[in-house]
């Protein structure tokens, strides 16, 4: 595997995507057909979306894959899916994290498996990487469910402040079909992209640039270690499969297992 990117010279990356986003009678199937195109997986929590039996389903589905789990943490927002913004004291978002994290490890844990990472959702995401004393809370509440956590993030100068200062491990995420400012910054206001053809072209470039285009015609350079897949797009299972023909995914931890000469 390390064999073939290297031939490609390009960077190793991480692909993730989002699971068990459902609730009760409402089945959000269509998120597994990402499955095998990715590295590691986000599992809602039950708070935003995910309730008991669709995150036994998506941990069992992502341990037969192989691939790295991960909490997808939000607000307590069901009817919302998580894009209400909801202003909540520094004391009681360590406790909404703690509590879906701890939940998630704990459900792992019966199957044999461990998380690896933490991904805020929706409101909470854009919330993080807008208002840094937010991240900050969240990444001293992952801290507490576990110092070998990874903190997944909007990718910028904010999540690598949180990484010094914390000294927790970040993954810095881009999105394909997100539009950016010119500091590399998320304009969540703006329409997403749905053509496949330019958001491979974008992957080329910041796999081999470290670089995505901005609003103003322009790139801008940014750091990424993940790219989040997300089957909301209408044509979320071409992309990935197009992404996955560019570069072979690797799992963030395994990446830095190679880098370390630990593995090959």
């Amino acid at each position: 595997m390390q064999n073939t990117i290297e031939k490609r010279g390009i960077k190793n990356i991480d692909f993730n995507c989002d699971l068990a986003q459902s609730f009760g009678v409402y089945k959000n199937n269509s998120e597994y057909e990402l499955l095998d195109y990715v590295s590691s997986v986000n599992i809602a929590c039950g708070f935003h979306a995910g309730d008991p039996s669709a995150i036994k389903e998506a941990l069992l589905q992502a341990k037969e894959k192989n691939v790295v789990v991960g909490a997808h943490i939000g607000y307590d927002d069901i009817q919302g899916f998580g894009y209400r913004p909801m202003d909540l004291e520094e004391d009681e978002l360590e406790a909404l994290v703690m509590y879906q994290v701890g939940a998630l490890m704990t459900f792992a844990k019966a199957y044999h498996m461990e998380i690896e990472h933490v991904r805020p959702h929706g409101a909470m995401y854009r919330r993080a990487m807008e208002d840094i004393d937010v991240s900050r809370t969240i990444a001293r509440a992952i801290k507490k469910c576990s110092k070998w956590l990874i903190y997944y993030g909007a990718a910028g100068q904010n999540l690598a402040q949180i990484s010094e200062e914390e000294n927790i491990q970040v993954a810095h995420e881009v999105h394909l079909e997100k539009i950016y400012d010119e500091q590399g910054n998320i304009i969540f206001s703006a329409r997403d992209l749905e053509n496949t053809d330019i958001s491979i072209s974008r992957l080329k470039d910041l796999l081999h640039n470290s670089r995505v285009a901005n609003n103003i015609g322009g790139k801008t350079l940014i750091e990424a270690d993940t790219i989040h897949f997300s089957n909301k797009l209408s044509n979320a299972r071409d992309l990935v499969i197009a992404a996955n023909e560019v570069v072979t995914p690797l799992p963030f931890n395994y990446k830095n297992a190679m880098k370390s000469g630990w593995v090959e």
